[in-house]
């Protein structure tokens, strides 16, 4: 006769609560990172002005 096995597991029952507890901080720190804007809270305004100086082509020699 074939024997069989009855596990049931046990040792992954402690694996599971840790990483359900790392899934649960990590929610909270994302809740503190992404709603309230950073981990200073304070936001800041940034104005980036992206203005180029205008370059004019040089004139073409012989004018056909």
């Amino acid at each position: 006769m074939a024997e069989q096995s009855n596990s049931s597991g046990g040792g992954n029952t402690g694996l599971a609560f840790i990483v359900g507890a790392v899934v649960v901080v990590l929610a909270i720190v994302a809740y503190f990172v992404f709603a309230r804007g950073g981990m200073g809270g304070e936001t800041k305004e940034v104005n980036v002005d992206v203005s180029l100086p205008e370059v004019s082509a040089p004139a073409v020699p012989g004018g056909n």
